[in-house]
C-alpha cells in the first residue's frame, strides 16, 4: 500500500504528522481508525462530544481541528495535566477539555452530549451490560454513541474455539473481544439506542497493514500486532458500531459503591 493510497483512503488524519501519531496511539493508529468513523457521522461546529478512552487526547485533538466540535478528552490511565501539554502544543485549548476519570464514574450531567465516541478502547468496560445503560445517560435523545474497536468474524463460546494462533494469548488479551453481532444484540435489548450502523469498517483491511507495518518498523513486542501477522484466515478484523439514543427511559444503575453503614 502506498502513502498516496493512504491519502486517497484517508484524507483527514494523513494531515497529521506520522511520528507524532504513531508516538502518541495506545495500539493501532487512532486517527486512522477515528476518521473512518466519522465518515458516518454529522458532526457540526458547536456540538458537545464526549471522547471516552481518549488515551493521549490526540482524537479529542483531531475530532476539535476537523470538525471545530468541543472535545471532552476523558482517561482514566492518562493523567489529564499529560493531555491538556498535548492540547496546548495543538493550539486546541478553547476545544478541548482534558479530564481523568473512570469510565464508570463520569462527572457530567444527563443529556449532555450531542456524541459519544470511542476509539479502541470501549471492549475494556463495555461488554457488561449494565454498561450501555449508564453511559447513555449521558446523551441527548437523538444524539450518536460511537465505537470502533478490535472484533473477531466468528463468536468464541468456549475455549475449544479459540483459533491456533491465539492460544498463547487468548486468556490474557483476547477473551474479551466479541462478533459484530454480540454487539448488536447487547445494544439492541436495552432499547436505548436505535442501531443505525455495525458493520465491519471497509477500510479495515488498511488499518490492519498499518498497525503491523508501524509495530515492524518500531520492533517492539506487541500481542495484538503478532495476532494480526499471524491470522492468515482474516478472524480478527475491526468494526464500528452506532446507535441513536431513542427516548426510552431506562433503569440507570449507578456503578459507585454504596456507602458502608
Amino acid at each position: 500500500m502506498t502513502d498516496k493510497h493512504l491519502q486517497h483512503v484517508f484524507p483527514k488524519a494523513s494531515r497529521y504528522d506520522p511520528a507524532w501519531v504513531r508516538k502518541h496511539s495506545m495500539g493501532e493508529n487512532v486517527l486512522l481508525n477515528l476518521e473512518s468513523l466519522t465518515k458516518s457521522l454529522h458532526l457540526k461546529p458547536g456540538m458537545r462530544v464526549l471522547d471516552l478512552g481518549c488515551g493521549k487526547a490526540i482524537s479529542s485533538i483531531f475530532l476539535a481541528k476537523e470538525f471545530g466540535v468541543t472535545v471532552w478528552a476523558v482517561d482514566e490511565a492518562i493523567s489529564a495535566s499529560a493531555n491538556y501539554e498535548r492540547i496546548l502544543q495543538e493550539g486546541c485549548e478553547d476545544k478541548v477539555i482534558p479530564i481523568e476519570a473512570d469510565a464508570r464514574s463520569l462527572p457530567f450531567a444527563d443529556e449532555y452530549f450531542d456524541a459519544i465516541i470511542v476509539v479502541d478502547s470501549y471492549t475494556y468496560f463495555g461488554t457488561d451490560e449494565k454498561y450501555l445503560p449508564y453511559i447513555a445517560r449521558f446523551l441527548k435523545p437523538d444524539g450518536h454513541i460511537a465505537l470502533v474497536d478490535v472484533c473477531f468474524t466468528k463468536e468464541i463460546e468456549t475455549l475449544e474455539q479459540v483459533p491456533e494462533f491465539l492460544k498463547e494469548d487468548y486468556q490474557n488479551y483476547w477473551y474479551f473481544i466479541h462478533a459484530i453481532d454480540w454487539w448488536r444484540k447487547l445494544w439492541e435489548k436495552t432499547g436505548l439506542v436505535q442501531i443505525q450502523e455495525a458493520c465491519q469498517l471497509a477500510e479495515a483491511a488498511l488499518v490492519r497493514n498499518e498497525y503491523i507495518r508501524d509495530y515492524a518498523e518500531e520492533k517492539k513486542p506487541d500481542p495484538f500486532a503478532k495476532a494480526l501477522q499471524l491470522d492468515n484466515e482474516g478472524f480478527i478484523t475491526f468494526f464500528k458500531l452506532i446507535g441513536r439514543r431513542t427516548q426510552k427511559t431506562a433503569y440507570l444503575q449507578s456503578y459507585k459503591a454504596s456507602p458502608k453503614k
